[in-house]
């Protein structure tokens, strides 16, 4: 002690900024971390879950899991085919809604696609449908399925078919039609149809008889190699549908489909910088299905939006939804639309996040930070704080610009109240009104209020232990 008080004092200030002001008005060294309360009312929660003698050996069994599971595209087939959905039924995404709860985004989709699938001769007609209850509506979720935006997946639409190979556990997504006016963003108009009707006719009957002749697209390794070239996986994927375009090129070719369809399908993927995002987006999910129902576990296995509703799931407590109303993201428009036009955030795409990509890997792709706004120093902030609520790093996923460190992955639901951090997710955003499409790019966080729900189901689970799945 008394050596100690001959030694130049430094202060190690947890959020007392008085303190902190006056010690260094003093002339004293002071370190400020940056630390605050866990979140409110999450207290004995937190002492129930974290006392639980579950929890580490089932966090360790989940993101083991996790981290084992590899993607493969295998096929492509119509959703009729691949999940059984009949004339009339529709999958979105985000936790379960109705036509009534719909936001104008999703209400979009579900017009258009009933017009594509023949139900109605036009939108209004569509909609009338669904007033009175002529749609049967479910999560893409709850189907191994994941839809970017508002994730509608009708029985005729083309989807991509991904098996990890040691499970042989299957994930879907339907095909990415780019950017703008588009039906995942709420858009109906006669050439969202055309382009939809192209892309059953000629675009998933090519692309399957190109993967049927070729082989397995190894979409795992393509997500390794594209972190470490400048893509995220959510809002930026040139390098993965380029890679993409580059295993799938020679089989293309060499099918008997006229060269007029071929040469418009690689124009179409090439141009398409998003075309990965639907390969991307289900090999998160194979990885995080492979995580669900380990009892004990506080891991989140699902992020979702509908553009009512943020939900997500956790390893630990089945297929139950946590959710609060979705927040609005925050960034840049497109022409004159502003925050006023855009819908609350949507989107199966948080997947990404929840993976360990999007905005969790925002450190590899400094371009990202332009289309979303903010500089690059905010970008590897971004990345950095996500390793205070997540359980591992993810081996494949590798940062150049921090020394190849993994990405953040397996979000922790007890370091989320103990810290108080939000997941970083980058996403699009959709016109609030059906039918307008995309008006922007921006970031947002989940809804706080999830995690406090999800907290205290797992505490009342902790009620009753017992051995992780």
């Amino acid at each position: 002690m008394t050596d100690l008080l001959r030694r130049e004092p430094h202060v190690i200030s947890a959020g007392l900024e008085l303190l902190a002001g006056a010690a260094e008005g003093q002339a004293a060294r002071v370190t400020r971390v940056d630390w605050k309360p866990p979140m409110p009312g999450t207290e004995s929660d937190l002492v129930r879950v974290l006392a639980d003698r579950r929890r580490a050996a089932a966090n360790a069994l989940a993101i083991r899991r996790m981290l084992a599971a590899r993607a493969q595209l295998v096929d492509l087939l119509p959703a009729r085919d691949a999940l059984g959905l009949r004339p009339g039924e529709f999958l979105h995404a985000g936790p379960p809604t109705s036509w009534e709860r719909a936001a104008g985004p999703l209400r979009g989709a579900l017009m258009g696609a009933a017009v594509f699938e023949g139900l109605a001769a036009d939108p209004q007609a569509a909609a009338a449908v669904a007033e009175r209850g002529g749609f049967a509506l479910d999560p893409c979720h709850a189907h191994h399925a994941v839809g970017p935006m508002a994730g509608v997946i009708s029985p005729s639409m083309w989807l991509f078919v991904l098996e990890d190979p040691a499970s042989g556990r299957r994930a879907y997504c339907s095909l990415n039609e780019g950017l703008g006016k588009v039906l995942r963003y709420g858009a109906y108009s006669p050439e969202v149809i055309d382009r939809l009707r192209w892309m059953a006719s000629v675009l998933g009957p090519l692309l399957q008889a190109a993967v049927r002749a070729g082989g397995p697209v190894d979409v795992t390794a393509i997500l390794a190699q594209m972190v470490q070239m400048g893509d995220e996986a959510h809002n930026r994927n040139r390098t993965g549908t380029l890679m993409l375009l580059r295993d799938v090129l020679p089989s293309l070719v060499a099918t008997s489909f006229p060269a007029s369809d071929v040469s418009r399908t690689v124009s179409f993927i090439g141009g398409n910088d998003h075309f990965f995002l639907n390969l991307a987006m289900p090999a998160c999910k194979l990885a995080l299905d492979a995580a669900r129902d380990v009892r004990g576990s506080t891991m989140v296995v699902a992020m979702a939006r509908n553009g009512t509703d943020f939900g997500i799931q956790v390893a630990g407590t089945g297929d139950q939804w946590f959710t609060a109303p979705a927040l609005t993201p925050r960034g840049l428009f497109l022409g004159d639309y502003g925050p006023a036009d855009a819908n609350p955030d949507i989107g199966d795409s948080a997947i990404t996040e929840t993976a360990g990509l999007g905005g969790f890997a925002m450190a590899a792709a400094p371009a990202i930070v332009r289309l979303v706004g903010g500089s690059v120093a905010d970008a590897l902030a971004a990345t950095r704080r996500m390793y205070e609520i997540t359980l591992a790093e993810h081996p494949l996923f590798q940062v150049p610009a921090l020394d190849f460190r993994g990405t953040p992955a397996g979000i922790d639901v007890t370091l989320v109240a103990r810290t108080g951090i939000l997941p970083q997710i980058n996403t699009g955003m959709a016109g609030k009104v059906a039918g307008t499409g995309q008006v922007g790019a921006g970031l947002v966080t989940p809804p706080a209020e999830v995690f406090p729900a999800a907290l205290r189901a797992l505490a009342e689970a902790a009620a009753a232990p017992a051995e992780p799945a």
